[in-house]
């Protein structure tokens, strides 16, 4: 029969799960500054190949390269604002009924507050006494926390991840494209910039993995296959078109 825990113990615990949610956020962050950085890479180095099979011309290259960077940049931003606004709303208006329902019922709330500590492992008596110290601290932000899983007064700003969506997708779109168009010999060309963005796609698999806590390798090897392929469809497609066209 497994021991129940003692107060100091579950007041332990809880401090941890609330840690471990704050440093979930900023992982969160991390992980989709490193996927962002991903596509950046992948879907430039694909239409740079794509050009590449119809045409040496540097400059046509280079140009839908800067093309698939700044467009690309653009479009991760955007999405990524309407989509965190839509969530900020969302967080909003969730916690606006939160104060009505505290405003109507504080002791109905006051009563759901404590059942959710008692599903996290509190004993009933631990668990009352932590929703009314809580409620008497700062109200909404505990039902917020425990509720909603998000602070009242903390919202992810659309702005800032916007401009990290811009930044990450631009920094990862750099790789393919100086690689392309900056390697001195033009029959190096294809080969190193395969080989740049295998090498830099297998560290940001390596690196999404680790931070959502899988298999590396499974990552690694996802990421890289998936790029050689895109690669070589764009090449092949630019291949085809290329020859088809009027001198």
């Amino acid at each position: 029969m497994t021991k129940p825990n003692t107060k100091a113990e579950d007041a332990i615990i809880a401090s941890s799960e609330f840690q471990q949610a704050a440093m979930s956020h900023k992982l969160n962050w991390l992980r989709a500054g490193v996927l962002g950085a991903n596509d950046g890479i992948v879907s430039t180095a694909g239409l740079i190949f794509g050009v590449a099979g119809a045409t040496n011309d540097s400059n046509a290259i280079f140009i839908a390269g800067v093309a698939a960077m700044v467009a690309g940049s653009i479009s991760m931003a955007g999405g990524e604002y309407t989509s965190v606004s839509a969530q900020r709303d969302s967080e909003i208006a969730a916690i606006a009924k939160e104060k009505k329902e505290l405003a109507e019922n504080p002791e109905a709330e006051l009563r759901e507050l404590a059942w959710f500590y008692e599903q996290k492992g509190m004993s009933p008596a631990l668990a009352i006494q932590v929703a009314e110290e809580l409620t008497a601290k700062d109200a909404i932000r505990a039902h917020a926390e425990a509720e909603l899983g998000i602070s009242h007064d903390d919202h992810v700003s659309p702005t800032a991840a916007a401009l990290a969506s811009f930044v990450a997708f631009a920094a990862g779109s750099a790789l393919p494209l100086l690689t392309a168009t900056a390697t001195p010999w033009p029959e190096a060309r294809i080969p190193m910039t395969v080989f740049a963005v295998a090498a830099s796609l297998a560290l940001t698999g390596f690196v999404a993995a680790r931070i959502g806590g899988a298999k590396p390798i499974r990552a690694i090897i996802r990421n890289v296959l998936v790029s050689l392929m895109t690669m070589g469809i764009t090449y092949g497609i630019g291949l085809l078109v290329g020859g088809s066209l009027p001198a």
